[in-house]
């Protein structure tokens, strides 16, 4: 019975860990969907987000919700710039040369956050109550449930954003087809500055929750990377599906790190997603969500 309850706390908790993926994730799949383009600077942008609110916090003594709404105003204002004087000037431009801007994008960020804060772990202060939560057997920090409340939030947020406001439908037509969004008058130089925006801004919560639970280091970034096997796993042009994939990821990364690390000596939780990806494209190349492309000749 024990064994029962080892492993539903890691599931509770890898879902918590998963939620914020699955946030970190929709940024991924909505730049994809808009612009075609991969963005290997979403952890980074996850990294200076966790940093920038830390700051704000500690340095300026603002408190943690004041901090959280600037934060995301500061992200907003990342991506608006990002998108109008580095990525607009690329329209046209084959897409590899955009994802390489992407990836010097991303060098650039973490040595900004490196110039100004240093590379060593800082720690947010205790906001919630340090006495954890029982269900059963299962004994759960607050801050994970917090996570994974707020990341809920967000991901409901979204999703009737996406469906139900103008600009959210306006952004489902350009991720269909930019030629038929441009005939029905939708701006698609719009659509992407908020693709772009909205991405900052699930970056930045989903590095502010992660902050809280392993602390703010340079190596925040590399979150970024581990989402990608979530994406793919979804779909990488699938919304649902990365959501979905998160939380999976999540899990089997929380699972694998504590079953298999002390067989291994630590380390198996890192390597978990990546192992999965491989085996992902191996048996199912465009996710479990995502749309097969295929050619006639």
């Amino acid at each position: 019975m024990q064994e029962v309850w080892f492993f539903l706390q890691l599931v509770v908790q890898g879902l918590a860990i998963g939620s914020v993926y699955s946030l970190v994730a929709l940024g991924f799949v909505l730049i994809y969907k808009a612009s075609s383009v991969i963005n290997f600077a979403q952890g980074e942008l996850l990294m200076v987000g966790a940093y920038v609110c830390l700051a704000l916090i500690v340095q300026f003594q603002v408190p943690f919700w004041a901090g959280f709404l600037i934060t995301m105003a500061f992200s907003i204002v990342l991506a608006l710039f990002i998108e109008r004087f580095v990525l607009r000037p690329m329209i046209g431009e084959p897409v590899i040369a955009i994802i390489m801007i992407t990836i010097g994008l991303s060098a650039v960020l973490k040595s900004f956050v490196s110039a100004f804060w240093g590379t060593q772990i800082r720690v947010f202060p205790s906001i919630f109550p340090e006495a954890p939560v029982k269900f059963g057997e299962i004994v759960v920090s607050r801050v994970y449930i917090f996570t994974f409340i707020a990341s809920l939030v967000f991901l409901v947020i979204f999703a009737l954003f996406f469906k139900y406001s103008r600009m959210g439908i306006a952004m489902r037509a350009a991720a269909n087809s930019n030629q038929v969004a441009l005939s029905m008058g939708i701006s698609v130089k719009k659509v992407f500055a908020i693709s772009w925006c909205v991405a900052a801004v699930v970056s930045a919560v989903g590095g502010i929750l992660i902050g809280n639970i392993n602390g703010v280091n340079i190596t925040l970034a590399a979150v970024g990377l581990k989402v990608f096997p979530a994406v793919i796993l979804g779909g990488l042009d699938s919304i649902p599906g990365a959501v979905l994939g998160g939380l999976i990821i999540g899990v089997l990364e929380n699972l694998s790190g504590g079953y298999l690390d002390h067989f291994f000596g630590g380390g198996v939780k890192e390597v978990a997603p990546f192992v999965v990806l491989v085996i992902i494209l191996m048996i199912k190349p465009y996710g479990l969500f995502g749309t097969e492309e295929i050619e006639r000749v």
